[in-house]
């Protein structure tokens, strides 16, 4: 088992966070996970999250969740770390937890509370319980309406000795840059807003993220990590401006399309994304000519 020291000093520069192919049907499409996966096994990543966001975690039941994992682990495991999605509440974040531990996961990422405005203590109670549910090392995700203070952040540090970083889900990189002073290198800090953050979290010192865009061409999430590492503003941007921010706009649009965009451009490109499930919205067909255009860049 990978222990959370270990864990940590693997997590350097980007994790993919693949998309949950479904069938028209929007039942699994395990085939076609294995086919996406298998573009990852040489890709120039760190780490991968089985069925998180992008994956459409909150959409899957506990056996869906199950087979994802399974099929990540047997696919990637050994060659970069996996790590598996868990949370919403105590009862189903410690089964999910203890699933993918016996599935052979290295670490979990937890995900925030179904309820959006918990009481500090409770929140601490909540994360201590999910991450005391197995010895792996454990990430907690800034998102939705758990946006903590420095404070809190600093008492996670102190009372979970399993926790190993914070992956920002916010983009807002002055809060960030708050809760990196109060509590230092204690945690890592990972860039998790998306491919476009990329700019201002690696202008604060930050060294690792999370990429959507490596489900498209990892060696794209490469080049960024790498440009913004190096300080290198022109190539930086020559980046951004050709393939980040039209693909973002485009997600921009509507809610949901941060994941839908990206399957339906997997479609075009040879790798396999489907349809995503409600709530979150497909895509229009008036919009397909335009996704043309966009899968062309990429292709």
């Amino acid at each position: 088992m990978t222990t959370p020291d270990t864990l940590r000093t693997q997590l350097s520069g980007v994790i993919a966070f693949p998309v949950t192919p479904f069938h028209d049907d929007l039942s699994l499409n395990l085939d076609g996970l294995r086919h996406n996966l298998q573009a990852l096994k040489d890709a120039p990543i760190c780490a991968v999250v089985a069925a998180a966001g992008t994956g459409e975690f909150h959409t899957l039941s506990p056996d869906e969740l199950r087979q994802v994992i399974a099929v990540t682990v047997e696919e990637l495991g050994g060659r970069v770390p996996v790590l598996a999605a868990t949370g919403i509440n105590t009862a189903l974040g410690v089964q999910l937890a203890q699933q993918a531990q016996e599935l052979g996961v290295d670490g979990l990422l937890l995900f925030p509370s179904y309820y959006p405005t918990a009481d500090d203590d409770a929140l601490l109670a909540y994360y201590q319980t999910l991450a005391a549910a197995t010895p792996l090392g454990v990430l907690i995700y800034s998102r939705d309406s758990f946006n903590p203070s420095p404070g809190l952040v600093q008492r996670l540090a102190d009372a979970i000795p399993n926790l190993i970083a914070l992956k920002d889900g916010q983009g807002d990189t002055r809060r960030l840059q708050q809760l990196m002073h109060k509590v230092g290198e204690r945690l890592l800090w990972i860039g998790g807003a998306g491919d476009d953050a990329v700019p201002g979290y690696y202008s604060i010192g930050i060294r690792t993220y999370t990429s959507s865009i490596a489900n498209l061409s990892p060696e794209i999430s490469r080049q960024l990590h790498e440009t913004a590492a190096a300080g290198d503003s022109a190539a930086l941007a020559q980046l951004m401006a050709h393939y980040v921010l039209p693909l973002y706009a485009f997600r921009a649009r509507r809610k949901g399309y941060e994941v839908s965009v990206m399957k339906r451009l997997m479609d075009k490109i040879g790798l396999v994304g489907g349809p995503v499930r409600p709530p979150l919205a497909d895509l229009r067909e008036s919009e397909y000519a335009e996704l043309d255009a966009l899968a062309d860049v990429w292709r």
